[in-house]
Parts: C-alpha cells; sequence; structure tokens
C-alpha cells in the first residue's frame, strides 16, 4: 500500500494562505499541546437524583415557574415529566419544563439533612 502525506512545501508555506485552498489550513505550527478531555454530555446525576427520592419515598416540594407549590412524593419520572403522589389531594403528572426547583419537605429538610441522610 502507498501511503502519500499531505506535507507542504518550503514555497507552500511562504505563499498567502489564499492562493492555496486544497489543504487544511492551521493556525498554529508543531505539535498540539495535550488538551483535556470533553466532559461527558449525560451525567447521568438526574436519574440518581429521581431514584434516591423514589425509592427513599421522601416528601418533596415542587415550585412551578408560576410560583405554586406543590407536595407530594415522586412515584415516578421520565426524560419529560414527574408523577407527584399527594395524600388528600389527586396525583399530578407535571412537565419538568414547567419545574422551578424541588426542594426536600419536612423539618429535616430544614437542618440541611443533618440528620443522617
Amino acid at each position: 500500500m502507498n501511503r502519500k502525506l499531505f506535507r507542504p512545501t518550503l514555497t507552500e508555506m511562504k505563499e498567502p494562505h489564499s492562493n492555496n485552498t486544497s489543504r487544511p489550513h492551521s493556525t498554529t505550527s508543531g505539535p498540539q499541546p495535550h488538551k483535556k478531555p470533553a466532559p461527558p454530555e449525560q451525567t447521568h446525576a438526574e436519574n440518581f437524583y429521581w431514584i434516591k427520592q423514589m425509592q427513599a419515598r421522601t416528601p418533596v416540594v415542587i415550585v412551578l415557574t408560576d410560583g405554586e407549590t406543590l407536595h407530594g412524593i415522586v412515584e415516578w419520572y421520565d426524560r419529560d415529566c414527574i408523577k407527584l403522589t399527594r395524600t388528600g389531594s389527586p396525583n399530578l403528572l407535571i412537565y419538568k419544563q414547567f419545574v422551578k426547583y424541588i426542594y426536600k419537605d419536612g423539618p429535616e429538610a430544614a437542618l440541611g439533612g443533618a440528620n443522617g441522610q
């Protein structure tokens, strides 16, 4: 197998880059420094959070973008929705796009989880 290297000649290096469009342009010469790899797109931290709350049946407060607060237990979730089970009220299917933030409900939440959870 015969491989051809794409190495510019000395005259091509001295010429302006506007005339030579057949080879890729390089902004730096010499070896490229090692770059840090890009972080992963999906860390699965959200999945870990929801699973932990469902297994512990943690009472949560969900604050919606309009300011309304909902109290209950997360029964299941998917990419777009959360099912909130409530006592004394109907269960709700909430679109995540309308959730402003979520926090644990109850007096232990005020302690910042200092009770060992």
